[in-house]
């Protein structure tokens, strides 16, 4: 049986990327460079906060659970969070 990386998440994170395209985020790391991409000019506290959390869980600092909870928050804040 294939062991999940330790920074997974439970369930996916789906987030509606381009037109509108849904993207399941499966993982802290996934999450992490998703927010590492989104343009500088966009970013707030919120973003911040979900960034810090996304690389403590891929660090092994905290649960994978909580940067999913702050990443999905951050998601649903801009409006890109799956329904």
């Amino acid at each position: 049986m294939a062991r999940l990386p330790s920074d997974a998440f439970e369930r996916p994170v789906v987030i509606l990327t381009g037109f509108g395209h849904p993207t399941a985020i499966c993982s802290a790391m996934e999450a992490y460079m998703f927010l590492c991409d989104w343009p500088r000019s966009q970013r707030d506290a919120c973003h911040g906060f979900a960034m810090k959390a996304c690389l403590a869980a891929v660090r092994g600092d905290i649960e994978p659970e909580t940067a999913k909870g702050l990443f999905a928050s951050w998601a649903e804040r801009r409006g890109i969070l799956a329904p």
